[in-house]
């Protein structure tokens, strides 16, 4: 009899073999995954038109408390269990409605995501909290959460007409440091609301502590470097808050915090680490540093004199740590569409 050989789990060629073996089963598992979503996003837009159409024969007008709606759910629920309740049914009428041609459905998005975005009625809004949901990969969770921040109506509010019309069909596209600044950032996630009383120190802590969140609120191409970042000069040492590095843009990012009122004296500490980053931490192919600071709040006029002749890209604007009022916003949304008619 022929020995067997004895495989050793630490060859290099057995670890590859069981990496590749893996890696396949993982790409199998996501694959159908993926294939499940699109079929059940596929089937539930077929049952959608079936319901339209039915209605077009001449048949009730399927809204809100529609008693083909409830008999369908009924019939379907005995027939197939779980997943075809009133509400789930009303969603599928909604999708075909929505996007009467399949070909606009992304195979990218499941059914999650299109019952949060069915939640809007605005076409524009719509298309762009989907495109962004494309483009950054986002979870139901991150969605819900960006549409909850109103994201939209805050991008919208900083731009005109064309660049809103222009957001929805492309999503948020960074070209220029102007691009990756809100006003306001919305932190509701830090926890902080609920301290009586908090320090720079908490604040900073609570957004390393959130990264996941905070990369969020910031927007596509961040990534981070690190916190409370050493600059020493002329033996004295300096410390810049948080620093990230901006992959789209290519360029350091220098975040400084402040609990109460932005001051002038910040904007020129920050125009001293943006000059020392520019000219010391920079290597080839870097672009030029920008700077944020994030403050509750400002004094315009104060701002204005500070950054006057500053050559560097510095920017300030409010963090808040509540979401915004959906209402005002929804108001200064129209206000805002309004003027520009």
């Amino acid at each position: 009899m022929n020995e067997i050989d004895v495989i050793d789990r630490n060859d290099p060629e057995y670890t590859a073999l069981l990496d590749n073996v893996g890696n396949a089963i993982e790409a199998g598992k996501g694959k159908a995954v993926a294939a499940i979503n699109s079929a059940m996003v596929e089937t539930y837009w077929r049952i959608g038109q079936y319901i339209v159409e039915f209605e077009q024969h001449g048949h009730e007008n399927a809204e809100y408390g529609s008693n083909t709606l409830k008999m369908l759910a009924a019939d379907l629920s005995i027939r197939y269990g779980k997943g075809f309740s009133w509400s789930n049914i009303y969603r599928m009428r909604q999708l075909y409605l929505s996007y009467e041609n399949f070909a606009t459905l992304s195979q990218k998005l499941n059914w999650s995501h299109y019952v949060e975005l069915l939640k809007i009625e605005d076409t524009a809004e719509r298309a762009f909290y989907e495109k962004e949901c494309i483009a950054e990969n986002w979870g139901v969770r991150e969605l819900k959460r960006q549409m909850k921040s109103m994201l939209y109506h805050r991008l919208a509010l900083s731009g005109d007409k064309s660049e809103v019309i222009r957001l929805s069909r492309e999503g948020q596209v960074i070209e220029k440091p102007e691009d990756i600044i809100k006003e306001p950032y919305v932190l509701e996630f830090t926890g902080l609301p609920n301290l009586p009383v908090y320090k720079e120190g908490d604040l900073e802590e609570a957004l390393v502590n959130n990264l996941s969140q905070f990369f969020l609120e910031l927007g596509k191409g961040f990534t981070y470097v690190g916190r409370q970042q050493k600059i020493v000069i002329a033996g004295r040492t300096y410390k810049v808050d948080l620093v990230f590095y901006h992959r789209i843009l290519k360029c350091f990012v220098l975040v400084d915090l402040k609990i109460g009122e932005v001051q002038h004296e910040d904007i020129g500490q920050m125009n001293f680490y943006l000059n020392y980053y520019k000219q010391e931490m920079n290597t080839e192919g870097d672009s030029e540093p920008i700077g944020l600071i994030l403050g509750a709040y400002q004094d315009k006029l104060v701002m204005q004199y500070a950054l006057q002749n500053i050559t560097n890209q510095l920017f300030v604007s409010r963090y808040q740590l509540y979401l915004p009022d959906r209402e005002q916003l929804e108001a200064e949304f129209r206000r805002f569409m309004s003027d520009e008619e």
